[in-house]
């Protein structure tokens, strides 16, 4: 039985990956993105959508969430409170003011108004295709989903490059699992996932 690498380990591979995917590849994956998403939504039935602020040499979401505004989809920023706390999601479309929170990232103010998605664009390290997601240490994707879930169903996409997507990472009891993954090399089901139809 192979031992799976600690979880730094594999967060600090994938991330040495990631920071060396050339920018040319970078802008195609986030134009494919912003391309798939609209549908990825429609297929989900989604009317919530939520996606994150991109930092550093994440996978660009601006256009994403620009083409899902322009589908008549309502979309949503998270707004990070203190550790061990969920992210709060609040409504934001593309030319919305902004607000400065944690390191730097952009979110919502505070007068926007507090939203539910039913479906979640999530940043990640590493992951593996059976669903498994290493963050950045903070756990915030983890409580964000788990309080999402006890509520209602949402479905977890999860945005990578391939080259951040191993074999198998290692999952704690708490961690909460993809439904699919989005590479630039296409859509991943993850093997705890359902299908977007029926």
């Amino acid at each position: 039985m192979s031992v799976l690498p600690a979880k730094a380990d594999l967060r600090a591979m994938a991330l040495a990956r990631r920071a060396i995917v050339p920018a040319e590849t970078a802008r195609a994956f986030a134009a494919v993105l912003a391309e798939t998403g609209p549908q990825l939504a429609k297929d989900h039935r989604a009317e919530i959508i939520g996606a994150y602020a991109a930092i550093g040499d994440e996978v660009a979401t601006s256009p994403l969430l620009q083409m899902l505004a322009q589908a008549g989809f309502a979309t949503a920023l998270p707004v990070t409170g203190k550790r061990g706390t969920p992210l709060t999601f609040r409504l934001w479309r593309p030319g919305d003011p902004v607000a400065k929170g944690k390191m730097g990232i952009t979110e919502p103010p505070a007068t926007a108004p507090e939203v539910f998605p039913d479906l979640l664009f999530v940043p990640l390290a590493a992951a593996d295709r059976a669903g498994n997601r290493i963050g950045y240490g903070a756990g915030f994707y983890d409580l964000t989903l788990a309080a999402l879930r006890s509520q209602r169903p949402i479905c977890a996409i999860g945005i990578a490059f391939s080259c951040q997507i191993f074999e198998a990472v290692p999952a704690e009891a708490h961690d909460q699992k993809l439904d699919y993954l989005l590479t630039e090399q296409g859509l991943i089901a993850c093997l705890s996932s359902r299908p977007f139809t029926d």
